[in-house]
């Protein structure tokens, strides 16, 4: 008995190794280094206002060195910092105004230039900072009570370029020429005054299916061929062209995270993310936003990380897995079979990054947010025993 005992442990053992399971797959994997690899961390205005908001400038400067050196002393070389979420800025411009996720009112003058500060501090400790933008979103609400005179939406409410949407918020129009123009506006006016190492855009494209109906039937009357879908395509395109024409003006990168499911990117989106990736002129880094467990049941995240890799054919693109710390813990309901998964492990996030780093265009990993990772009021048994994990992997 005990000799049958031996040799069925063996075979268990040799059939492990032949046909490893998805998780054992990449804790197999080595701790493989990887030459200038990106280790990014993104800061929302939702740090903003938890953080940040109400201090005076002496507590505000305290914070924001906090920041940097946090992320410094735990091996991140990259923050992805929210400079515009709402038509608005971070720092003083002449565009935009302050956003009220820092000041009281928007509009209301800042006490420091948060930008300015977080540049300066993150170059002297090596660390790089991509300015991250949303192009479109105004308000994640349909009230437009608290925009000031001297956002640039306010000037268009009810006219085709700023539309209210039900249940969404207020959006600026994709398909028109003016709001490109300001995008791209806002965008030389920072690289023009800071030295920022790259600019994004997320994952907010196209807000509904009605707010360029007015413009897209103008394009038929003027002789337009392309269906609804590929004019919607082509719309965010040219804005992302001339965005990356831009920014390589200035000597920088420019990076998009889009949604992490490829079919919502171009069903709802209308995000051409295998042009980006396919052809030059679009970017230089994709972050999607891949927000999967293992074993979730419509995208595991091992197949997916290798399918978005798949999609890049170029050399200039590398990718960067944006990873879900926010679920650290959880219950992943959209998971399926797999919704337990973040509850019941606690080295998910260190697996991913192990497991994505052999992909052939592989340039590192974005992780999804700060105050998940490193700050107080979400420091339970599970964040803080997945959290040692990571930081283990990036010693």
């Amino acid at each position: 008995m005990k000799r049958f005992l031996l040799f069925l442990g063996i075979f268990l053992i040799l059939l492990g190794l032949l046909f490893p399971s998805e998780t054992n797959k990449t804790l197999a994997l080595k701790n493989i280094p990887i030459e200038n690899e990106k280790r990014a961390m993104f800061l929302s205005y939702l740090e903003y206002e938890s953080l940040l908001k109400g201090k005076d400038k002496e507590a505000l400067e305290e914070e924001l060195t906090n920041i940097i050196d946090t992320l410094v002393e735990n091996h991140f070389n990259m923050l992805i910092v929210q400079v515009r979420s709402f038509s608005d800025a971070i720092y003083p411009s002449e565009i935009f105004p302050t956003s009220e996720t820092l000041v009281a009112h928007e509009g209301d003058p800042l006490l420091i230039d948060v930008l300015s500060y977080l540049v300066t501090k993150a170059h002297e400790k090596n660390m790089e900072v991509h300015a991250w933008i949303n192009p479109y979103r105004i308000r994640s609400s349909e009230d437009g009570s608290s925009l000031s005179y001297k956002n640039p939406a306010y000037k268009w409410l009810g006219s085709k370029e700023v539309k209210i949407i039900k249940g969404k918020g207020i959006f600026y129009n994709p398909a028109s020429p003016e709001v490109r123009q300001l995008v791209l506006d806002g965008i030389e006016e920072i690289l023009q005054k800071y030295d920022v190492d790259g600019i994004l855009f997320d994952d907010y494209f196209y807000p509904d299916d009605t707010i360029d109906q007015e413009n897209y039937q103008d394009y038929l009357k003027e002789g337009g061929n392309l269906s609804l879908s590929e004019y919607r395509l082509e719309q965010v395109n040219e804005l992302v062209k001339n965005t990356y024409s831009l920014v390589h003006s200035y000597n920088k990168v420019f990076s998009i995270s889009p949604e992490g499911n490829m079919d919502n990117n171009y069903e709802i989106n209308y995000a051409d993310t295998k042009r980006w990736m396919q052809e030059e002129g679009y970017i230089d880094y994709i972050i999607p936003q891949i927000y999967f467990g293992f074993y979730n049941e419509k995208k595991p995240f091992y197949e997916t990380v290798r399918k978005w890799n798949s999609y890049i054919t170029i050399d200039s693109v590398q990718l960067i897995p944006a990873l879900a710390f926010y679920k650290v813990g959880k219950t992943d309901q959209y998971a399926l079979a797999g919704k337990e998964e973040w509850e019941r492990n606690q080295n998910i996030i260190q697996r991913q990054i192990i497991a994505s780093r052999p992909v052939s265009h592989y340039g590192g990993f974005a992780l999804f947010r700060y105050e998940y990772l490193f700050g107080s009021k979400y420091e339970t048994e599970a964040v803080m025993k997945e959290k040692e994990s990571l930081l283990h992997l990036l010693q």
